[in-house]
């Protein structure tokens, strides 16, 4: 059973029969629409993101599967916030709260290596920091410090 992949790079919800999709899949004989309208389905609440799509195809029955990656940290900050861009010279742009911070944790999910859910939040402030994208109005590098003395604890247990 011969798989083929293709990974590529869409617009959350806006996929087409077009580059890069359509002359990538069309020598492969699969329906493109199906594999478009699929792809839109599963990208649908990533509108305006580009999202890492893994289109894995059977070429004996000409089945497919769409794999959804998650779009990069920084992406999903700037969506959450709705600002277009990070810092360009060092100072902060925006304000998440504990919560949006959880709540992007949770959509990356296993794509952080953390262990737990205080670890993977630990992992997406250092994208803050990058971004100038301070945490409940607290300059992203002192957020570690709070987290470690336990100042978040009730909201990381859940």
């Amino acid at each position: 059973m011969a798989k083929e992949t293709i990974e590529t790079l869409v617009e959350g919800g806006k996929a087409s029969g077009g580059p890069p999709i359509g002359p990538a899949l069309g020598p492969l004989g699969v329906n493109i629409g199906e594999v478009v309208n699929a792809i839109n389905q599963k990208t649908g609440d990533l509108e305006g993101m580009k999202v890492p799509v893994k289109i894995i195809i059977d070429m004996d029955t000409k089945k497919f599967e769409i794999e959804i990656g998650t779009p990069p940290t920084s992406a999903l900050i700037k969506k959450e916030l709705g600002i277009e861009k990070g810092t360009q010279d060092g100072s902060i742009v925006a304000n998440l709260t504990m919560d949006q911070l959880i709540k992007i944790a949770r959509m990356k999910g296993d794509s952080l290596i953390g262990s737990n859910l205080k670890s993977k939040v630990k992992e997406i402030i250092g994208t803050c920091v990058s971004l100038g994208v301070s945490i409940e109005d607290i300059n992203p590098r002192n957020v570690f410090d709070e987290i470690d003395a336990g100042k978040f604890d009730a909201k990381l247990r859940t």
